[in-house]
């Protein structure tokens, strides 16, 4: 039997995908510290943080009864991610909050940025609970919550800083998981008279560069919408696919 290219693209592709679910629900396992994983869905019985799911499907084939099951509609801010946006949860009471695009990128080393972009930012791997808690404070654009705890530190990830005159302004999630490495939350603060797009991409830059020397040989995923996915798509980053986030907004009679 000969296999067409095309066959060969959708199904590596397919695989990315089951991948970047994969890998994306056990990070939001991690932050959460609850839930449990099934055949098709990940999911919390309890509410999760805010802006964590309380679902995460896994593959395409997860229903809506499979992802609603689990997890607690009751409570104000019920989330669903629909990772393959081929759920329909209105009928449960949901609405959709948002949608992005999957992406990848090949195992390999970050391509050039301009010298201006990168700037006086020095990148390293967060260590201490002290480091963490400054580091989402940066993220939050105010004081850390103890959302991403030090238990995380002791995890097949890394949390990146960039720092900048002795603060941080810059920094990014790396985990791996699945046979992939997903980046997210990936965040600059660019201050007056900079370049945002040029911060962007440094920190892209700087990210990628830390993935190939920890996971050489892993590829990259992750998932981004707007002027954030072009920033990903200038890194090298392809969009493979569509997920939706789902809200429960429906109120109970």
């Amino acid at each position: 039997m000969i296999i067409a290219p095309q066959d060969s693209e959708a199904a590596g592709t397919a695989a990315l995908l089951l991948a970047a679910a994969r890998n994306n629900a056990e990070w939001v396992a991690a932050v959460c510290r609850d839930g449990a994983f099934s055949g098709s869905v990940w999911s919390s019985a309890r509410r999760t943080p805010p802006l964590y799911p309380d679902a995460v499907s896994l593959t395409p084939r997860a229903s809506a009864a499979d992802v609603v099951a689990g997890i607690d509609t009751g409570s104000p801010g019920c989330s669903v991610k629909d990772s393959f946006a081929v759920l329909d949860l209105a009928p449960a009471g949901f609405e959709v909050l948002f949608e992005a695009r999957w992406i990848h990128r090949p195992a390999g080393p970050p391509g050039p940025v301009a010298p201006q972009a990168a700037g006086a930012v020095r990148w390293s791997e967060v260590r201490t609970a002290a480091e963490l808690e400054a580091w989402e404070a940066a993220w939050g654009g105010g004081a850390g919550t103890g959302l991403f705890h030090a238990e995380l530190l002791a995890r097949d990830l890394v949390f990146l800083a960039g720092r900048s005159g002795g603060r941080i302004v810059a920094g990014a999630v790396a985990s791996a998981g699945g046979g992939v490495v997903g980046v997210s939350n990936l965040f600059t603060a660019a201050g007056p008279g900079s370049d945002p797009a040029g911060a962007v991409d440094a920190a892209w830059a700087a990210v990628l560069g830390a993935v190939a020397a920890r996971w050489p040989g892993l590829p990259v995923v992750g998932y981004e919408h707007g002027e954030d996915l072009d920033a990903a798509v200038r890194a090298g980053f392809t969009p493979i696919g569509p997920l939706r986030v789902w809200l429960h907004t429906a109120r109970p009679d």
